[in-house]
């Protein structure tokens, strides 16, 4: 039947052509946006995923820039800690010259001296940000600099951080730091046996007069000590007979001196007990005499028995507290000891700094390949083919262009009834 006042064809077309419509506009908008989800109306669950990693990815960047800002700070440490590797390292080399004869004390401490204010200025100057690791300008010991994300099952999002102990790197805090806080040396003391020294007079009389005995440091080669009448005359005697503890004294460093023997001291208490002192372990064995005089071993103080000597004390300092200007040989090597902990310390604390620097480097380009990682995620669900959706919207033009034409012909069909009518 046909009728003028319901033109089915018509609402069938015009149906078609919205529906296309439609589409078109859809299309569209992908292709504007760049985006198939763009709403959440599109795909809530996709678009709720891509909005929360989105999020997470700006706060991934803010990560970035809090390891950038941490990687400075541990490199102005790791900088100050290397150039007081190298400053104590002179220190040391400027101790070991004071060690040597007519050396002139004073002068190498004025240099010691400037060392140690550059020592002072480098932990104070290595600092980033108003964060300074070496020197104590706050109470906090463990650094922390903030390195991920993290997001569990349940949807908490967790923060993570490199945790830094920075109280073995400081140089200076408050007598506590590798610096300014003291360092212990042990002593080595022997006791040579229960032998006295001769209260008489010793005399080498005879040129094949002589004592000899071996000292053995740090488990090292032997080295034999001898005295001689030639000794007695090197170490400054009047003559070849030695009249008191002081001439024993010196004959003893002369004797330790031409046998090149570095770092022993040599003692006689009042009761006239001979002992030697070093700040290396060492032991004296084989104490004998040969020649004419027959000269008493017992009467020089030594025991034909070996004696170890023994750690019965300590030598304390800080390298900030170095001053050998009226310091005597075993008090300068017992400094060359006490830089050399510091360096050691020093250089372990680099090595942890290296450690930490090497961590902020691998989490870095981590969270950056992470970050591209998530962008790429996201954009495989929501993203739009820019490809398809050009083919989609060409096809969608053609059917709207048909549309068009099949609703113009729907609408003429009533047009046709005129004619009957004429």
């Amino acid at each position: 039947m046909t009728s003028i006042m319901t033109n089915a064809s018509a609402m069938t077309a015009l149906q078609s052509l919205q529906s296309i419509n439609n589409s078109l506009d859809e299309t569209q908008s992908r292709i504007s946006t760049g985006y198939r989800v763009a709403e959440a109306q599109d795909n809530a669950a996709y678009w709720s995923i891509a909005t929360t990693m989105r999020s997470d990815n700006q706060a991934m960047s803010a990560v970035v820039d809090s390891l950038g800002i941490g990687a400075a700070t541990v490199d102005a440490a790791y900088t100050g800690l290397n150039a007081a590797k190298d400053v104590l390292s002179e220190i040391k080399a400027k101790l070991t010259t004071a060690t040597s004869d007519g050396v002139d004390k004073g002068k190498v401490q004025e240099e010691i001296s400037a060392l140690q204010n550059q020592l002072k200025t480098i932990s104070d100057s290595a600092s980033f940000s108003g964060q300074n690791w070496l020197s104590n300008t706050d109470s906090t010991t463990t650094k922390q600099i903030v390195s991920s994300i993290s997001r569990d099952a349940a949807g908490t999002l967790g923060v993570g951080a490199i945790d830094v102990d920075i109280n073995s790197y400081r140089l200076y805090s408050a007598d506590a730091g590798i610096l300014d806080k003291t360092i212990d040396v042990d002593q080595f003391d022997g006791a040579l046996g229960s032998a006295t020294v001769e209260t008489t007079a010793i005399s080498f009389a005879n040129a094949d007069d002589k004592i000899s005995f071996s000292v053995a440091q740090n488990g090292e080669a032997a080295r034999t000590v001898e005295i001689t009448d030639q000794t007695l005359a090197d170490a400054g005697l009047s003559d070849t007979t030695i009249r008191s503890f002081a001439d024993l004294k010196s004959v003893y460093e002369q004797a330790l001196s031409d046998a090149g023997i570095d770092g022993v001291d040599v003692a006689i208490d009042a009761t006239g007990s001979l002992t030697f002192s070093s700040l290396e372990s060492f032991t004296v064995t084989n104490a004998a005499t040969t020649g004419t005089s027959a000269i008493a071993v017992a009467d020089m103080g030594l025991v034909t028995t070996d004696t170890t000597a023994t750690a019965t004390g300590t030598f304390s300092t800080s390298v900030e507290d170095i001053d050998i200007a009226t310091a005597g040989s075993a008090e300068v090597q017992a400094y060359i000891k006490i830089v050399d902990e510091a360096l050691s310390q020093v250089t372990t604390a680099a090595a942890s700094i290296g450690a930490v620097q090497n961590r902020i480097d691998l989490q870095t380009e981590f969270v950056s390949k992470l970050m591209d990682t998530v962008s790429e995620g996201v954009g495989t669900l929501v993203d739009a083919d820019m490809t398809e959706e050009s083919t989609r919207l060409k096809a969608l033009q053609t059917q709207q262009q048909l549309g068009v034409q099949a609703l113009s012909i729907a609408n003429s069909s009533s047009q046709s009834l005129l004619t009957l009518f004429r």
